[in-house]
């Protein structure tokens, strides 16, 4: 039955490397049914490679962010934080705040992509941190406050926008670990 199930994905992972995007659509479509995390790799190389048309390119944005398997979470932050899909990752964290996975353990990756990324990567950052609901890990409160400590100290790379976004930022922050230190 595995071995079912493996031959499957591979054949899906074939049509999804395809030219051909009526085969791109279908791969999607049985992801949706016999996929498991490891297409996500996949997937984003073929957003990289730029040669996927506007619904092509859609349909797999809108099949990573339907995602509700746990596991993705370890996928994603692996992909959002290899230097290979930096040109890809604004839409890939996106998709994260839009799936409904619990990244909460991940707080300080989104701290650290926010203080060190451009405008629109810390703004959705920003919005994935508003949408955590915890638990959070003490340690990792501490280490988005070194992040965002770095930043502050950090001299003439300071953007007026990117810092009242990171300001808001530190305000979560802040408010998170005011909870913990509650408990």
């Amino acid at each position: 039955m595995a071995d079912k199930k493996k031959s499957k994905l591979i054949e899906i992972i074939k049509d999804l490397k395809s030219t051909d995007p009526k085969k791109i659509s279908k791969a999607i479509k049985s992801l949706e049914i016999h996929g498991d995390t490891s297409v996500l790799r996949v997937m984003c190389d073929r957003l990289l490679e730029g040669d996927l048309n506007e619904k092509n390119s859609k349909e797999i944005m809108e099949f990573i962010s339907s995602l509700k398997d746990s596991s993705a979470a370890v996928e994603m932050i692996d992909l959002i934080n290899d230097d290979k899909y930096l040109s890809i990752r604004q839409p890939l964290l996106t998709t994260i705040w839009n799936m409904k996975v619990d990244f909460s353990g991940y707080i300080d990756e989104f701290v650290h992509i926010a203080v060190f990324g451009d405008f629109m990567e810390t703004l959705e950052c920003l919005t994935i941190i508003e949408n955590m609901e915890g638990p959070f890990m003490e340690e990792d409160i501490l280490e988005s406050q070194l992040h965002l400590k770095r930043y502050l100290e950090g001299e003439g790379q300071q953007d007026k926008q990117k810092a009242q976004l990171l300001s808001e930022i530190a305000l979560l922050i802040k408010d998170i670990n005011e909870g913990l230190t509650e408990l």
